[in-house]
């Protein structure tokens, strides 16, 4: 691996990015789901024209500053996917300039909110967020008809529902999520019955997560909306049967101190690769170099490795898949690109506030 570059750096693969946007663009399109990938992992315009280009019908969002980003690059249509508080500030004027240059679409889960959106942005396109299990945002499928009622007296177009099972994180086995998936199609099968007659044309019922995506979208869903599958992380290589090649995304760092046997600390403490772990999850990072070794502290610049038995040295080069790629691209300003070996140029990360 031959990269003379300063380090942390975040390095993406596009030979490896292309593939995993074909699979995905694939796994859609075997059950006539559209694909609506979440930006919020990349917050990059040069990966989300490709994700366009592939087929997506458009992008997902989860706050207005991405979807005015992606939208000024050119991107046709955004959905925030997010109980967005539209009230405030400046907010009902940029809906209004977003509404202007594409096809906008916001999630609703209470009346409150769908208030303020209706008199910030009269007639918007929302979608009802259903609570699937995560137990996060989103309605209990009992409460979508009575809120689709509202929303609609209040003027906006209520074109159906979503929801995100992200419970299919919370533990490490496959069965997992594929009981989330599971969760999923029915909350969405339930809000599609309750929203019958509330929707011009039949509903949008719109969900996904990697994992539940990768393995196998499903009726009743219309709409697929995986973020993380761009680039693969940790995670996914235990929950949605991703390999190491099918990792896309690194952060390079290079061994700065070798206090004692066995142990190393790199430059790519929290601000890289950010603090962001699971409970089953051992470790901040897998470095490929050395597997067998564990990050089992980062500070700000520091990551310490212990459990080395592959000899590392002072100014070594390694490659770590960090355990949630969507923190470490909002950690980073700019992404390096590489086919292979060969360093090929440098995308901004624009997307970031």
């Amino acid at each position: 691996m031959p990269w003379d570059i300063e380090t942390p750096a975040v390095v993406v693969d596009t030979t490896r990015l292309e593939r995993n946007l074909d699979r995905m663009q694939a796994l859609a399109a075997s059950t006539g789901a559209a694909l609506r990938p979440h930006a919020k992992t990349h917050k990059c315009l040069e990966v989300g024209r490709r994700q366009l280009a592939h087929g997506a019908t458009g992008l997902t969002v989860a706050t207005l500053a991405e979807a005015e980003a992606f939208v000024a690059d050119g991107c046709p249509s955004v959905f925030i996917a997010y109980p967005l508080w539209a009230a405030a500030g400046t907010r009902p004027a940029r809906l209004a300039a977003l509404r202007e240059r594409a096809e906008l679409r916001v999630g609703v889960d209470s009346a409150a909110g769908a208030g303020a959106l209706a008199a910030a942005a009269p007639g918007v396109r929302v979608l009802i967020e259903v609570d699937s299990g995560q137990h996060r945002s989103g309605v209990p499928v009992a409460q979508v008809t009575a809120l689709a009622a509202e929303c609609r007296a209040l003027g906006l177009d209520v074109i159906g529902a979503f929801t995100h099972p992200g419970h299919a994180y919370g533990k490490p086995d496959l069965a997992g999520v594929a009981a989330a998936a599971a969760d999923e199609r029915a909350a969405l099968t339930a809000a599609g019955a309750a929203l019958e007659g509330l929707t011009h044309d039949a509903p949008v019922l719109s969900g996904g997560s990697t994992p539940t995506a990768e393995g196998g979208v499903a009726a009743p869903l219309t709409e697929v909306r995986p973020g993380t599958y761009v680039f693969g992380d940790r995670q996914q290589l235990v929950l949605s049967g991703l390999t190491e090649h099918d990792i896309a995304l690194v952060v390079a760092a290079r061994v700065v101190s070798a206090p004692r046997p066995g142990e190393a600390v790199l430059d790519c403490g929290s601000k890289a690769l950010s603090s962001d772990r699971p409970g089953w999850l051992k470790g901040h990072g897998l470095i490929l170099e050395a597997p067998e070794a564990t990050i089992v502290m980062l500070s700000e610049e520091h990551a310490v490795v212990h459990g080395l038995t592959t000899p590392l040295r002072v100014g070594d080069l390694v490659r770590v898949v960090p355990n949630h790629v969507c923190p470490v691209a909002n950690l980073a300003s700019e992404l390096l690109t590489a086919d292979g070996e060969e360093l090929t140029g440098r995308w901004q990360v624009r997307a970031r506030h």
